[in-house]
């Protein structure tokens, strides 16, 4: 199997909490700090257009802190005016586009790079001639996966949000979704394109999804935060990273397993 999958770890939620009383607790930098402490490799944050979590001072403060750690910070991001310039101000190792709209509760699903070709192409070039790595946040899609190498993103991230709640509901579709992942996975591999996945992911999905050799990251956020409630938030991403880790030794097995469920 290919090298250690690294794991990113969403902090949105962490501010989700603080913003419901307001004030500074609990602090998303502090989430950060316990995350890399654990074996995290990276940090990913959103800045939403409405901030109903992650804010500007937290995105100052993140974009300092892994500076500091020597970790990349993830900025997802929507592709507007404001969020590029956020991003060009900061500077952070990577920017994720994702699609967003105000009436979601969380993403729900892929950007449609092949038909926001116009809109988007700008917002990579940009990003890159300042020499922030861009991933662009799609459904497991070959049409999506060729608009990604089309416009010139170095990343894509692949939503396997379908393939989590599949596998959750015991419904038979998630083989099927887990194959459009693995297809999309070695297509992109094939175009060039570095392979990350997230959305939805916990410890009961994230192994056949983390056995896939073409992804070389996974993203994950909400369940670790929630199950931080119950465990702490060291104990939940160790698991989690054993899981990774498991999956990348056992993927011949870890995979059949997949496709049963």
């Amino acid at each position: 199997m290919s090298a250690r999958l690294r794991l990113g770890v969403n902090i949105d939620h962490v501010a989700t909490i603080r913003n419901a009383r307001g004030g500074h607790a609990p602090d998303p930098s502090r989430a950060a700090e316990i995350a890399m402490a654990a074996g995290a490799d990276g940090i990913t944050a959103h800045l939403r257009e409405d901030r109903r979590h992650i804010s500007d001072t937290d995105i100052e403060h993140l974009a300092q802190l892994t500076r500091r750690r020597g970790r990349p910070l993830n900025f997802e991001m929507a592709v507007t005016d404001e969020m590029q310039a956020i991003a060009l101000r900061h500077r952070p190792h990577a920017a994720c586009l994702v699609p967003e709209r105000r009436e979601e509760i969380t993403t729900e699903g892929g950007l449609d790079v092949a038909k926001g070709r116009n809109t988007i192409d700008p917002v990579v070039r940009a990003l890159k001639e300042v020499g922030i790595r861009v991933s662009l946040f799609i459904e497991a899609s070959p049409v999506q996966v060729q608009a990604a190498a089309d416009v010139g993103a170095q990343v894509v991230e692949l939503h396997t949000g379908a393939y989590s709640d599949a596998v959750r509901e015991h419904r038979p579709e998630a083989a099927g979704y887990l194959e459009a992942l693995q297809k999309a996975a070695a297509l992109a591999a094939s175009l060039g394109l570095e392979v990350h996945a997230g959305h939805g992911l916990d410890y009961e999905t994230v192994g056949p999804v983390a056995a896939i050799p073409e992804i070389v990251e996974l993203n994950i956020g909400h369940f670790l935060i929630g199950e931080a409630i119950f465990t702490g938030l060291d104990p939940a991403i160790r698991r989690m990273r054993a899981l990774m880790d498991h999956a990348r030794t056992h993927a011949p097995q870890v995979q059949a397993e997949g496709t049963a469920a």
